[in-house]
């Protein structure tokens, strides 16, 4: 798992219109990268829509937001629109950036075993670097730990 201090993997991804965001994109911005399994589901939903209702203490301390899935384009236009987000997802469907960032692991889901995305959160500096990360991510908890840690 990638850790507070280390430097965020080089990417390349696509987010819901086709336009591609990378460690450039953001560089001289701070970010919020938050991993999540699949839009449209209970937890996701709420995750989503808790990241849009705070969207404006995000941009009064100039934070950029992207949530990182394996879904598709199509599903993350359908996923936006359904519930009126306010920021971009990117697309990782190949799950190499999550692999990278360490949040693609086994989990266990009603006794059955896959591979998928832990929901997992990282705040990046200006300079690509991780100054915090939230593992194994408490939906419910984690706009109180966001705001904790971002002041």
């Amino acid at each position: 798992m990638l850790e507070k201090g280390e430097k965020f993997p080089e990417f390349a991804l696509e987010n819901q219109d086709g336009e591609v965001i990378t460690n450039e994109t953001l560089k001289g911005k701070k970010a919020i990268l938050y991993f999540y399994p699949r839009d449209n589901t209970p937890g996701c939903t709420t995750e989503a829509c808790d990241f849009r209702d705070n969207m404006a203490m995000f941009n009064d301390l100039d934070i950029a937001v992207y949530g990182i899935s394996g879904d598709s384009k199509k599903k993350h236009q359908n996923f936006i629109a359904k519930h009126d987000l306010n920021f971009d997802l990117l697309v990782d469907e190949d799950y190499k950036l999550a692999e990278e960032t360490g949040v693609y692991q086994l989990k266990k889901s009603f006794g059955k075993e896959s591979m998928g995305i832990v929901r997992t959160t990282f705040v990046i500096d200006e300079n690509g670097i991780v100054t915090h990360v939230i593992e194994k991510v408490k939906v419910k908890e984690q706009m109180d730990q966001l705001k904790e840690m971002l002041g």
